[in-house]
């Protein structure tokens, strides 16, 4: 998959914004996710780096991870986690992104300011690894471990897919990390990239996971 989306869940009461209660006002007056900026630093060669923003959200980037029609999951009631969406829909704010481009993997950290915090998208006990079917698709979505940050609820997941058609078989995966601390969210994407006559690369999920704690770092100021 050389051109994944990202996406990340619905606006509710204070006491299921779990990183907003947790982090007060006072403790963001320096936050600016402009800040992101600074995480070009952690790529040296042969990466090729370049950062947008900020502006506002784009929906392109941010929108859900939708699958197909008909699929049958396992467990059966886990079909949302496989759907899952970053931001509702309403949400206002602005965003600025990064992206590393290197050794076969592409890094995408994103900074986002909403116009309200946005609770975060926890899957239930139960549906910490999904598998669905359908006619020529298949794959998984499973909670992967993610950074521990102060005052900031994170949450990975892994996501492989499938596809078979007459031309053969694809498969991609992505890795997602979201971390959530009061208006701001920061998200660290992770994939290999389609590179003719070599090697699928292996995601360096220890690498993913220190972006999420340096970007949370870069954009409280």
């Amino acid at each position: 998959m050389s051109n994944p989306k990202l996406t990340v869940p619905a606006l509710s009461a204070c006491a299921v914004l779990l990183a907003s209660c947790a982090t007060s006002q006072s403790d963001l007056a320096d936050a600016d996710i402009a800040n992101i900026a600074g995480i070009e630093d952690s790529f040296g060669p042969p990466f090729t780096v370049s950062t947008v923003g900020p502006a506002a959200i784009d929906p392109r980037l941010l929108g859900p991870q939708t699958l197909p029609e008909g699929l049958t999951f396992d467990p059966a009631d886990c079909g949302k986690l496989a759907n899952e969406r970053t931001l509702p829909p309403d949400v206002q704010g602005n965003m600025a992104a990064t992206t590393a481009e290197g050794d076969g993997v592409r890094y995408i950290v994103m900074a986002v300011e909403t116009s309200e915090p946005v609770p975060v998208n926890r899957p239930s006990d139960q549906c910490q690894k999904v598998t669905f079917t359908g006619p020529g698709i298949r794959g998984l979505v499973e909670v992967i471990e993610a950074p521990q940050i102060e005052d900031t609820e994170t949450v990975g997941t892994h996501r492989v897919l499938q596809t078979t058609t007459q031309a053969g078989s694809r498969t991609g995966e992505l890795y997602n990390y979201v971390a959530n601390f009061g208006p701001f969210i920061v998200i660290v994407t992770a994939n290999p990239l389609v590179v003719p006559d070599q090697p699928v690369a292996r995601v360096d999920t220890g690498r993913a996971r220190d972006l999420v704690t340096r970007a949370v770092e870069l954009v409280q100021g």
